[in-house]
């Protein structure tokens, strides 16, 4: 019987049609040098590298005062790494400090961690292995509560 791939192609009229006899002594394993010829496979999905169950001890915390967007990179490499991140957004526009706050809201949701608003241009990334603790404030209805609201 002959590989249903050859078939088709003849078939379709992409190949001629040959006559293949088989003969009952022929054996269908490629000879032991060919074997020896073939490059490795490298599978196309590899495997995530396996993570140690416990993590590390947190030994330092990153203050970033970006002044600009294309500083979110150092931000979410830090935070990549599992070192919380401060970030002092006060030296940076109204929308450029929007943007960035919604980068990193992305960011630590992505990766299952936290952010914390400190002040109203200070926040907290933290991992998913930190741990925070603090007093919860309650927000005064009569007190303008925009996400950066203007000092």
């Amino acid at each position: 019987m002959s590989n249903p791939l050859r078939k088709t192609m003849v078939y379709l009229g992409l190949a001629d049609e040959e006559v293949d006899y088989e003969h009952p002594a022929a054996s269908t394993a490629p000879p032991p040098a060919a074997a020896a010829q073939r490059a490795p496979v490298t599978p196309l999905r590899r495997a995530a590298p396996a993570r140690a169950t416990a993590q590390p001890e947190m030994n330092e915390i990153l203050t970033v005062h970006p002044r600009a967007y294309k500083d979110a990179q150092v931000i979410a490499e830090s935070f990549r790494e599992g070192v919380p991140v401060i970030m002092n957004l006060s030296q940076m526009s109204e929308p450029d400090a929007r943007r960035l706050v919604d980068f990193a809201s992305g960011l630590s949701e992505g990766l299952y961690g936290r952010i914390e608003r400190v002040t109203s241009k200070v926040f907290l990334l933290s991992p998913a292995h930190v741990a925070t603790t603090g007093d919860s404030v309650e927000v005064e209805p009569d007190v303008d509560a925009s996400f950066l609201a203007r000092d």
